[in-house]
């Protein structure tokens, strides 16, 4: 898309490139780039690694710790996203639609099942595409998990997200 912002997700695996989509999901892009801004990325990690489906990260630190963050949760705005296909970027979250806040997952399969249907199953928002580092994205994927202070799928050796910046 014309202008749209770029980030680079580094990693110890290597670096992660995203064209963010602001004219489709502009809460959800103004969200992540404030987050991106304020540092917020530096330490965490990817706990979350599931092949076939997604890798997720960008909440937890490698003592499985949650980070604090002081922002308010970001409407779901899947209704106008992109679908939720291999190498697009999305918002985590809970049961709760609206309850997207910094936690995000790289697709790895395109997972139809996560897309926006109606108000009754709103879907996963994406928000940008991977255009430089799906080997590093399958990298991931292929990180032997375990389960870890209750919780599944998190890789055996913690893989850091180092930093998330503007390109």
């Amino acid at each position: 898309m014309a202008d749209s912002p770029m980030i680079i997700i580094e990693t110890d695996k290597g670096d992660i490139t995203v064209e963010l989509f602001p004219e489709l999901v502009p809460g959800t892009v103004a969200n992540f780039l404030s987050a991106v801004d304020q540092g917020f990325y530096t330490g965490t990690i990817f706990h979350r690694v599931i092949k076939g489906f997604m890798i997720q990260g960008g909440g937890l630190d490698d003592s499985m710790r949650e980070k604090d963050w002081s922002g308010a949760p970001v409407q779901n705005e899947a209704r106008e996203a992109m679908p939720n296909e291999r190498g697009t970027i999305a918002m985590a979250r809970t049961d709760n639609p609206h309850s997207a806040t910094t936690q995000f997952f790289i697709n790895t399969a395109d997972n139809e099942t996560l897309n926006y249907i109606s108000q009754y199953k709103f879907g996963y928002c994406t928000f940008g595409m991977v255009t430089d580092g799906m080997d590093v994205v399958d990298a991931i994927e292929e990180a032997e998990t375990t389960s870890r202070l209750g919780y599944d799928d998190v890789p055996r050796a913690p893989i850091a997200i180092k930093a998330v910046r503007r390109a």
